[in-house]
């Protein structure tokens, strides 16, 4: 479980394919306090640490992770949001974030807003989908590679998020252009009453 609170970006340093599976060798400054089975946060998806040398920790992820990722597009020297796992025992800073992205979306418009971005994604409709959950509402919650962020001005297949200054210098949002492929998580309240009520119709 997460928050979407990402507290840096790694920086990829290796790739390695294997039959369908990628491992992901990654750079951070946490990378002594990671534990091997550990779960961390890549751009929103939960991986598990597999192997740690030399100052940097390796990460798998399989078909279904990189068919439904933005993983599959990285290159050595990207830079990733990564987050550990929240702790129990403290505030919630965010909102509740799994770490299963659902799908991507693409930028599709990046806005200079006097000192913070606002940013435009656009994301595949469908409509038995949506009516799971898997849809943004006007100030709801949505993680977009891993940032829990306010949803802006939503329309069935767009939205809006608004960037501040330090969010946008902390994390990889400035590196995102108008074509960047990015990883959508929704939010898993809206999906539980999405799917509560659709029981009861």
């Amino acid at each position: 479980m997460f928050s979407g609170i990402v507290e840096e970006y790694a920086t990829v340093v290796a790739i390695e394919h294997e039959q369908e599976n990628v491992h992901l060798t990654m750079k951070c400054s946490f990378v002594d306090e990671l534990k091997i089975d550990q779960s961390v946060a890549h751009n929103g998806v939960c991986l598990t640490v597999v192997r740690i040398a030399d100052g940097t920790y390796t990460v798998t992820a399989m078909k279904e992770t990189l068919d439904r990722s933005n993983l599959g597009l990285l290159k050595v020297g990207d830079e990733v949001n990564v987050e550990r796992s929240m702790m129990m025992n403290g505030r919630l800073d965010g909102h509740i974030v799994q770490g299963h992205v659902d799908q991507t979306a693409e930028c599709i418009s990046k806005e200079d807003a006097e000192g913070s971005w606002v940013f435009t994604f656009r994301y595949h409709f469908d409509k038995e989908m949506a009516q799971r959950g898997y849809i943004t509402v006007d100030k709801g919650s949505v993680t977009v590679n891993g940032v829990s962020l306010t949803v802006c001005n939503p329309t069935n297949d767009t939205f809006q998020v608004c960037i501040i200054p330090y969010t946008y210098e902390n994390t990889n949002f400035h590196n995102i252009e108008v074509g960047t492929v990015v990883n959508l998580e929704f939010d898993i309240i809206g999906k539980y009453i999405s799917r509560y009520s659709a029981l009861f119709k």
